[in-house]
């Protein structure tokens, strides 16, 4: 099977993690597939930072579970206040997207630096999740501040990277192939 498909197909959102951060050769050719992302008028609209200071994350994880506590979906209110749920799932890197605000096709330019770092990611055998819950922690412009998201930008969306921990690949669930119409 051709490569890229095979990334594509194969790659699953990992939830448990080895404590070892992935090599640096290995997040720089990750972090070249988002440079490598197609964009709007070629905007290139993004900006990644990384944290692998486990301190930083840990801070994330608190204050984007203080948000989700106080939400109005329970499920989302609940996981908020369980003491076990980590929201970055205890991996060692995270990785922050963010986009400039000034360019209309920005988040959605983002979205696909993400999906194209997420299939590079798997292509090196490395796990990931795009994190939902992990926004609502830093959304505000006093947290992007100490991340250093750059002025004019806003974080769109986050990630973690981590080698697989054994047995902690999902099963392929089943996909809906009647979703297709053609006119021709």
């Amino acid at each position: 099977m051709n490569e890229v498909l095979k990334a594509i197909k194969s790659r699953r959102s990992l939830r448990k993690y080895r404590p070892e951060q992935i090599k640096q050769e290995e997040l720089n050719m990750i972090i070249e597939a988002g440079i490598y992302a197609p964009s709007g008028h070629n905007s290139q609209p993004w900006h990644f930072t990384i944290v692998q200071d486990r301190k930083v994350i840990e801070h994330i994880n608190d204050i984007s579970k203080k948000i989700m506590a106080t939400m109005e979906i329970e499920w989302i209110k609940n996981l908020g206040l369980d003491p076990d749920f980590d929201v970055t799932y205890k991996a060692p890197t995270l990785v922050v997207v963010s986009g400039k605000k000034d360019v209309p096709s920005s988040e959605i330019d983002c979205c696909a630096a993400v999906q194209n770092m997420l299939l590079a990611a798997e292509s090196l055998d490395i796990g990931s999740v795009w994190l939902g819950f992990v926004i609502f922690g830093i959304k505000n412009q006093e947290e992007a501040k100490k991340l250093n998201v750059p002025e004019g930008y806003e974080p769109y969306y986050a990630f973690v990277l981590g080698y697989k921990e054994k047995d902690s690949y999902p099963d392929v669930p089943s996909r809906n192939y009647d979703v297709v119409n053609y006119i021709r």
